[in-house]
């Protein structure tokens, strides 16, 4: 398309791409005259001037404007929803808060606009409209949904419900800046995002300062929202009844001069004079929301405004483009031009996003620098005596649990289900659950670094935030109930593959497995959470540990904390468990991903005869390590040999080609290298054992060449120990001699 612009009016660089200039609104030369942030200025100073309003307005039109050119460069993503509150993220920005978080993946080319409007962007190399477009949706571009990838860009944002986790933990780390957060009706109707602020106010009642922000426009993806019959009164209600304090509703229906039908109506229809007075309400209802939050106020803001207002379609239409939504249908043409811009407006908004909040979001945010945490110096590591009495290994890395908090104020553990019942009293004891009332017996303290909602989703999402946001932290689980955190805990390992800064890594403790759960049933054993792990380890940045025993965990803890970028799971028992290992053993299998525990020779009489065999076990686990070395006795007094191989780091253990490690930001390019994988596995038979699922032993069966089997975990049952439930599963001694016969012969 030919843009069609005064030619007395010079058309800045930026808007190369820009198809549809407008003439001036009315009254810009009075209103626009000058940038309503003055130079050397983070924000509007006040939030009732006509000119700041009437550039808040501006500002708004240009990011529907640049949402929709930008999804119809590709006739693909989504525009709806972030058109509907472009005045509340307007207003936010010219208030001066950049540091803004959304839950809603959709509303990612929205945010986008506002990265290339402050000049985000040219990070990237995006500096005009046009290389906008070009690299929307393509890869190493601008991806469809949120990510760290993208400069000024807080959090990804993919799964609904997410976006309070991320807020929260910013603001628990930076208590002097607010954290809006987008949400949208979808978002809203998650499970989680109401409890866990709710729980978040209780355990840190001071720490208000992330404000979320409802879109409320009557419609979710493809058709009204649950929430879209509920009165004006209702949401206050159902708001003020979840804990918020201050619930501040600006309704565009309010200010409709046009007589649209419906409760939800579009603000883009409405006279100029009546567009200014919405938005002068929007801009005033963000400013006291936001004095709220960081004023101790629990506070809450809702712009009620029809889906789509301002593009190409309203309702759950405008959700998203389609093949046949490009910039040359005719529908799409006509909202362009009827959100078009004059030049010098597209001039005082890129000012004005320059100068708020002290410069573009890819400086000034809180994401956009390393967060400085305190030294933890050497952990007091206790190495136990090989063969000596068992110890638990959960309690072991509780005890270094507890001086990583000591250490670091801003450390956090989570955990939903209780550490006392995962071995781990020993951090409570320590760090002291979170809870306003103060006792003792219970290791209860306000000022505790043990945040225990009964929620997964609230454990991991905020652990996983803090990480993102920088700091230390550690989710403990249950692993048969671990799945209902893992979303969140995926989302930001992911993110973190791709993060343009180093920030430690997402550590997760997983205790009390299948094998320990006998008596609960199955609704307690499901290892098949392994799988997700084992899946997810190509990805390039994921460590799944399995740590032999008391010692070992503490050194793949150790290990764990000093890593950046990474998402580390280690599975331990809470059982008393045989030390097997040293310190040093473990650093070894960290490195190389497994190590030898015992090894026996075949008998001389079979090496006379010429019929010398050798099985090898390669065990993921600490308890399925019982069962094993009781088949070895076996085969040692048939004189078949045995190498008893405990993998610990099976991430290690896959080829470098078969995992995405370069294209991490932080790449781990550490694998085992074929001589030694020939080393420790080579053998005539190799049978592969795991309490989870067997995709965890995939790295292992790839590359060996020797006849070969798995024994891994079928389903669960209600039985009275750890061995009847294995043998349930065929993970008993007689099953895996007798398998290793059959394979050597």
């Amino acid at each position: 398309m030919t843009a069609t612009t005064p030619k007395a009016i010079s058309i800045p660089d930026f808007c190369e791409g820009i198809q549809y200039f407008g003439e001036a609104l009315p009254n810009f030369e009075t209103y626009g005259a000058k940038s309503a942030i003055a130079e050397g200025s983070v924000g509007i100073s006040d939030p009732t001037d006509q000119a700041a309003v009437y550039q808040t307005l501006l500002f708004a039109d240009a990011l529907r404007y640049l949402t929709l050119q930008v999804t119809g460069s590709k006739a693909s993503g989504h525009p709806g929803g972030f058109a509907s509150q472009a005045e509340a993220y307007a207003a936010l920005v010219m208030l001066g808060y950049k540091n803004i978080i959304t839950e809603v993946g959709h509303h990612a080319p929205g945010f986008y606009s506002a990265m290339f409007l402050d000049r985000s962007l040219e990070d990237m190399g995006i500096s005009t409209v046009q290389q906008l477009r070009d690299r929307y949706r393509e890869k190493h571009g601008l991806l469809g949904h949120l990510s760290g990838y993208i400069p000024g860009i807080l959090a990804p944002a993919g799964p609904l419900g997410q976006g309070q986790h991320f807020a929260m933990a910013a603001a628990l780390l930076h208590k002097d800046k607010l954290f809006p957060f987008t949400m949208g009706d979808g978002g809203m109707g998650e499970p989680y995002p109401m409890s866990s602020m709710a729980h978040f106010h209780t355990a840190y009642p001071s720490a208000t300062n992330f404000l979320p922000v409802l879109v409320w426009n009557g419609f979710s993806q493809e058709h009204h929202s649950m929430v879209s019959t509920k009165t004006n009164e209702e949401m206050l209600a159902y708001w003020h009844g979840n804990g918020f304090e201050e619930v501040i509703l600006v309704n565009a229906k309010d200010f409709d001069d046009k007589n649209q039908t419906g409760d939800y109506v579009d603000s883009t229809a409405f006279s100029f004079e009546q567009r200014l007075a919405f938005t002068k309400a929007v801009l005033a209802g963000i400013d006291k929301a936001a004095k709220s939050a960081l004023g101790g106020k629990l506070t809450a803001f809702i712009i009620k405004q029809l889906k789509g207002a301002g593009v190409h379609a309203r309702g759950a239409k405008s959700h998203n483009l389609y093949p046949k939504d490009t910039l040359d249908a005719p529908h799409i043409i006509d909202a362009l031009k009827g959100r078009a811009l004059s030049a010098s407006a597209w001039q005082l908004v890129r000012t004005n996003c320059e100068r708020a909040g002290g410069g573009p979001a890819a400086k000034t945010a809180v994401t956009e620098s390393v967060l400085p945490l305190p030294e933890l110096g050497e952990l007091p590591l206790e190495e136990y005596a090989v063969g000596g009495d068992p110890k638990v290994s959960t309690t072991a890395m509780g005890r270094l649990v507890g001086k990583v908090g000591e250490c670091d104020r801003t450390f956090l553990v989570t955990n939903a289900d209780g550490n006392e019942a995962s071995g781990i009293a020993n951090i409570n004891q320590a760090l002291k659950i979170i809870h306003p009332t103060t006792d003792d017996l219970y290791n209860q303290s306000p000022n505790g670094q043990v945040y225990e909602p009964l929620s997964e989703d609230a454990c991991a999402g905020l652990a996983v935030g803090l990480s993102l946001m920088g700091a230390r932290s550690l989710w403990c689980s249950y692993e048969s109930f671990a799945i209902n955190g893992l979303p969140i805990w995926q989302t930001v390992t992911q993110a973190m593959a791709e993060l343009r800064r180093p920030t430690p890594a997402t550590i997760t403790l997983y205790t009390a497995g299948a094998l320990e759960q006998g008596r609960n049933g199955w609704t307690h054993q499901r290892p098949e959470v392994e799988a997700y792990f084992a899946a997810m380890m190509r990805n390039g940045n994921v460590f799944p540990l399995f740590p032999t025993d008391a010692n070992s965990i503490q050194v793949c803890y150790d290990w764990a904390l000093t890593t950046k970028n990474k998402g580390i799971v280690i599975t331990a028992s809470k059982s008393p468990l045989p030390i097997r290992t040293t310190f040093e053993q473990t650093r070894q299998g960290l490195k190389d991903g497994a190590i030898v525990l015992q090894e026996i020779e075949p008998a001389q009489t079979n090496l006379n005869e010429g019929t010398s065999k050798k099985v090898v076990f390669a065990v993921v686990g600490d308890m399925t390590l019982m069962p094993v070395f009781e088949a070895a006795a076996f085969l040692e007094g048939e004189g078949i040999g045995v190498k008893i191989v405990s993998i610990i780091n099976p991430r290690r253990l896959y080829r470098p080609h078969d995992v995405a490690w370069d294209t991490c930001s932080e790449p781990d390019g550490g694998f085992l290298d074929d001589a030694k994988f020939a080393e420790i596995f080579g053998g005539d038979a190799l049978i592969g054992v795991t309490g989870g699922a067997s995709g965890m032993l995939e790295p292992i069966m790839l590359r060996s060449n020797a006849k070969r089997d798995t024994f891994a975990w079928k389903r669960g049952e209600t039985t009275a120990s750890a061995g009847e439930l294995m043998a349930f599963n065929g993970l008993t001694a007689e099953a895996l001699t007798k398998r290793a016969i059959e394979l050597v012969h």
